[in-house]
């Protein structure tokens, strides 16, 4: 389940980056898909983009990116980490016998 939410937002990102990219960017499709793929990674941009609309939108979905990328990376993990927490955590009352949990 939380593979295809992080699916999703991957989908929606990239869509996005590639719309942004062909609309504002002036790229061709597949430029724009190589271009959104490049930036939503952290590689960089790939082909060099001189509208100010197209600097405009790119500066803003570089900044978009770095934090779908680390929205992406928790949703993916968050399973992992909340299972390594119930294997090592105690329950409350496994004390001496007498002892108020805290």
């Amino acid at each position: 389940r939380h593979a295809c939410v992080a699916g999703m937002l991957i989908a929606g990102s990239l869509g996005l980056g590639i719309l942004g990219y062909h609309v504002w960017g002036g790229l061709a499709w597949l430029d724009a898909l190589v271009n959104a793929s490049m930036i939503l990674t952290g590689m960089g941009p790939v082909d060099p983009i001189t509208s100010v609309a197209g600097k405009l939108f790119t500066s803003l979905y570089a900044l978009f990116s770095g934090v779908a990328f680390l929205t992406i990376v928790a949703v993916l993990f968050a399973p992992v980490a909340h299972r390594f927490l119930h294997r090592f955590h105690l329950e409350l009352g496994d004390g001496p016998a007498g002892t108020k949990p805290r």
